[in-house]
């Protein structure tokens, strides 16, 4: 393998070194009449497929053919369309800055974006990650914000679903390189850094379902994350309550070498105070990444990508109090702690990306990347508990006070887990430009090594009564010969060892020059060695606008999509392997529209998707918190279908807000999942269930379809900026997420019983920022180091404003008697905090 690689090392290097420049490049950067950078312009050559959309400082690069007249063409929603005519000689570089002016042509004229991102992908502007009030710092939560058909109910966590799929099903991708998570992660106070920099970042695309045939094996969506290429030095430095950051930039006089650092640290220890567990918590986050490009000519470029992060969490706890229940019956639990969790979880990543470019038609890209992750997770946490009745009389004088006394109890939690993983790649990846075509390809191999130690368990004692109780012969319990009986008990050594292949083509036709008719039909492939499945994944996508007078525009996509089983997926509820398992299934309908309009005197898109998904060879899983307990077997078929509204645009004139509106509903079916229960005296049968009757005094219950964990029914979004008219540089961001509630159920292995409903999750989270200095503008001060300073700012934000105790999961305590109380966990609580940004 090492061979293989250093002989297509070589090849391209060789090639670099002898090739002749057939080929010119342009630079620049676009710019609005307030001489501020325009991000996400499109720049094209007409009558072509080529094409780069301008990154987060207006700023552009583009190879272009030699010796022959082109049309460079800029356009940009709300701007007037603008061209020039050039001719470049071989191996010249062209310095093109543009400024546009603001569109006052009728509405039809407006280019939308990039006609091959007309299908199912979303473009999201950077700049709003930054604007954001973010308890955590991660990147994902622009996507809880404003991605369509997006859901999560966990400030704490980057973990999140997309139209009915679990945490597991997402694709994410920085440039190029497909980004792996840690596997024993089980609630967001563990989670560190996402591996996503939105410091580094100068593209965003985002698609929830129909992709094309270009990205991999995930069953729900796509995150692709471009990082900057920068030309000039620069940094940018964050600091705040809840952590802080650095990046650094820069490039070589002749342009050849860039560079891009970051640094950042986090620490949750200010938000977990706010939990009704209180101790002493000690989360440390860091992590360090880098990316270093190369340009041996105009023809070939090496990129460098390397990533190393660091998660720890500590904590002794001490003390719970929570209040729970319903007005009629008021309850509080008290609970004290002995012991500690200790979690450590690195991770490291690194890639080489070859990219080369033969004649002006042909991109040749060729990837080695690896991923190393080394997780421990261990606690003995002794919980003696004790549960009260409150007095619930506003008369009394001790209403709100402990009433009497139902249960005392104890608990004790045990793990010692460790992982050690590592997956080794390498792929090519290429794509050729022939008239009005596009012709995309690619192959990819991956090593994987998985070595686990797992041994968990739970033990319950409810007033001196180990639960489950010990049966004697005749059914009576023995609480004079106690048997210590353990609850959920994993302790198996696993080892993993496979080889993965996979491949894709995909045809674009542009069906005329303004590309009106787009077609893109694909297939894929994968084949894993250690279940010998292969699988044939067929994908296609249309878009058509039509020359209305209103700007509409239309697409429709579809096509099979696999996801083969991973590690977390392989385990059963034992922590046992099943290396049978097979790809769980889904084959997507989606259809949608964009309608761009003006109001205001402004121009706004509002986008509609409906979708349907049939899912088969499903595999049943449990959830607490984040995380996901796979039942380890392809038992299960379902679906899910729904619709998403968003709609974007200046609410506040030259201030960008979105909105989202989404309905879904998904269920599934498990097969032998049947079970039996007593009939009452009367005979009185089920509603709701099919109901078989077997016994004079018993029924059997077929529970059929029941939803899907995912199943939150209605999800609505806000975000809204806004600023003082007066006083521009005095500016507010505000978030809103309300999701109704997601099926949940007793612990155990029958998902027949998660029919409950999570309380409604609603937050909303509000940031005051001063700007002293705005991006764009050059200061005349006669401190030497502030006129070197871009930008800075300084932000007040509120978390939770209206301190909503939204729930994450419960914690199930049960009386000697077997009643089973499920005590809410509830999320962080409101909290401020304070942020100082500044670029240079």
């Amino acid at each position: 393998m090492r061979k293989c690689l250093a002989a297509v090392f070589f090849i391209i290097l060789s090639s670099a070194v002898s090739a002749q420049n057939t080929t010119a490049r342009i630079s620049g950067k676009v710019t609005g009449v307030d001489k501020k950078p325009l991000p996400g312009v499109s720049i094209g050559i007409a009558g072509t497929a080529l094409g780069v959309i301008s990154d987060a400082e207006g700023e552009y690069t583009i190879t272009v053919p030699s010796n022959r007249e082109l049309t460079i063409v800029f356009s940009f929603i709300g701007y007037e369309q603008s061209s020039q005519k050039l001719i470049l000689a071989e191996g010249e570089k062209k310095q093109l800055d543009k400024m546009l002016l603001p569109s006052i042509v009728p509405l039809p004229n407006v280019t939308i974006s990039d006609p091959r991102e007309r299908n199912a992908i979303i473009r999201i502007d950077p700049k709003s990650v930054e604007e954001i009030p973010n308890p955590t710092g991660n990147f994902e939560t622009i996507l809880k914000v404003i991605g369509s058909g997006v859901v999560s109910n966990n400030e704490l966590s980057s973990e999140y679903s997309v139209r009915g799929g679990n945490f597991d099903e997402n694709l994410v991708y920085v440039n190029d390189v497909e980004i792996y998570r840690p596997q024993l992660v089980r609630s967001g106070m563990q989670e560190g850094l996402s591996f996503i920099n939105p410091d580094l970042v100068s593209g965003i695309k985002f698609s929830a379902g129909g992709f094309d045939a270009q990205y991999g094996d995930k069953m729900s969506s796509v995150l692709d994350i471009r990082y900057r290429r920068p030309d000039k030095f620069g940094g940018k430095i964050t600091y705040g309550l809840l952590g802080g950051g650095l990046s650094l930039e820069g490039a070589s006089k002749n342009k050849k070498l860039s560079w891009l650092i970051g640094a950042r640290q986090k620490s949750t220890k200010y938000l977990l105070g706010t939990l009704d567990t209180k101790g002493n918590y000690k989360p440390v986050f860091y992590d360090v990444q880098a990316m270093i490009n190369y340009e041996f000519n105009e023809k070939t470029s090496v990129s460098l990508l390397g990533n190393f992060s660091k998660s720890k969490y500590n904590i002794v706890p001490q003390t719970r109090t929570t209040d729970f229940g319903t007005v009629s019956q008021a309850l509080r639990l008290t609970v004290y702690f002995d012991g500690k969790e200790v979690d450590d979880f690195t991770t490291t990543t690194g890639a080489v990306i070859f990219n080369h470019n033969p004649n002006k038609n042909v991109n040749l890209k060729f990837i080695g990347s690896v991923f190393n992750t080394r997780e421990e997770e261990t606690f003995d946490i002794l919980g003696q508990y004790y549960l009260d009745e409150l007095e619930k009389d506003p008369a009394s004088k001790n209403f709100g006070e402990v009433k009497m006394n139902l249960g005392v109890g104890s608990f004790l939690n045990h793990a010692r887990n460790y992982l050690d993983g590592k997956v080794y790649s390498a792929e090519h990846k290429g794509s050729y430009n022939y008239r009005h075509n596009e012709l995309l390809w690619g192959l990819r191999y991956s090593h994987e090594e998985f070595n686990d130690q797992i041994n968990e368990w739970n033990y319950i004692d409810s007033a001196g009564y180990s639960l489950p109780h010990p049966q004697d012969s005749v059914g009576g319990s023995l609480p004079s010969q106690p048997q210590l009986l353990l609850q959920d008990v994993m302790n198996r050594e696993n080892s993993l060892s496979s080889n993965r292949y996979s491949g894709y083509i995909q045809h674009n036709f542009f069906f005329s020059d303004n590309s009106r008719f787009v077609l893109s039909p694909g297939v894929r492939f994968t084949w894993w060695d250690l279940n010998k499945e292969l699988d044939i994944s067929p994908r296609v996508s249309l878009s058509y606008k039509p020359e209305w007078k209103r700007n509409f525009s239309f697409r429709l996509a579809g096509g099979w999509y696999y996801q083969p089983p991973f590690y977390k997926e392989l385990h059963n509820i034992d922590g046992s392997l099943n290396t049978t398992l097979k790809s769980q299934r889904s084959i997507h309908i989606v259809g949608g529209t964009d309608y761009v309009f003006k109001a205001w005197g402004r121009d706004f898109k509002f986008v509609t998707e409906a979708y349907y998904k049939w899912l088969s060879n499903l595999i049943p899983y449990k959830v607490d918190n984040v995380r996901i307990r796979y039942l380890g077997s392809n038992n299960s078929h379902g679906y899910a279908t729904g619709i998403d509204f968003r709609i974007n645009g200046q609410f506040v004139n030259e201030s960008e807000s979105w909105a989202s509106l989404s309905f879904l509903k998904t269920e599934e079916d498990i097969k032998d999942d049947a079970y039996y229960i007593r009939l009452n005296a009367r005979g009185d049968t089920i509603r709701g269930y099919t109901i078989d009757k077997v016994a004079v005094d018993s029924i059997k219950v077929i529970p059929g379809y029941i939803p899907r964990l995912t199943d939150q029914r209605v999800t609505f979004s806000i975000f809204f900026s806004d600023y003082l008219p007066k006083f521009p540089s005095y500016r507010m961001h505000l978030t809103l997420v309300f999701g109704s509630g997601l099926p949940v159920g007793p612990p155990g292995n029958d998902r027949y019983l998660d029919i409950k409903r999570y309380p409604f999750y609603r937050r909303v989270d509000i940031g005051f920022s001063k700007v002293f200095i705005e991006e764009g503008t050059k200061l005349n001060s006669r401190f030497t180091a502030l006129n070197r300073l871009k930008s800075l700012s300084l932000s007040f934000e509120v978390f939770n404003l209206f301190q909503v105790n939204n729930v994450v999961s419960y914690t199930w305590i049960s009386d000697v008697y077997g009643t089973k109380y499920g005590v809410p966990n509830y999320l962080t609580g409101r909290q401020i905090s304070l942020r100082l940004s500044a670029k240079f």
